[in-house]
């Protein structure tokens, strides 16, 4: 039997696959990953370091609420919002993204 791919490296592959202009839940990505909780997609995203793995696009992953998870410094929230932007993702009022807009459910979606 061939050894599992270690769980960070999972949660990575599959946040590849949200396409640009969507976003998705820490929750989801942890559900079709399979064997994790939200909390250990965070951490998982947290752990990367800017410009260690630049084909990851952490930004993609939001709260369960549509907003951006508030980071420790602070100075993440901003970027991660303003890439999102970039990508044509628009927050409303309360600084939330509408998923029936913006949201990818997983790889299996149709667009």
């Amino acid at each position: 039997m061939p050894a599992q791919e270690p769980l960070y490296e999972r949660i990575y592959a599959m946040v590849r696959r949200i396409p640009p202009g969507r976003v998705t839940t820490y929750g989801r990505i942890a559900a079709l990953v399979g064997g994790c909780t939200a909390r250990m997609v965070g951490y998982a995203l947290a752990a990367l370091k800017r410009g260690t793995a630049p084909d990851v696009p952490w930004q993609r992953v939001i709260n369960a609420q549509g907003k951006v998870s508030v980071h420790g410094d602070g100075i993440g929230n901003a970027m991660q919002r303003a890439i999102l932007e970039q990508e044509g993702v628009v927050f409303d009022a309360r600084d939330r993204v509408d998923f029936e807009q913006f949201g990818w459910l997983g790889p299996e979606e149709n667009y």
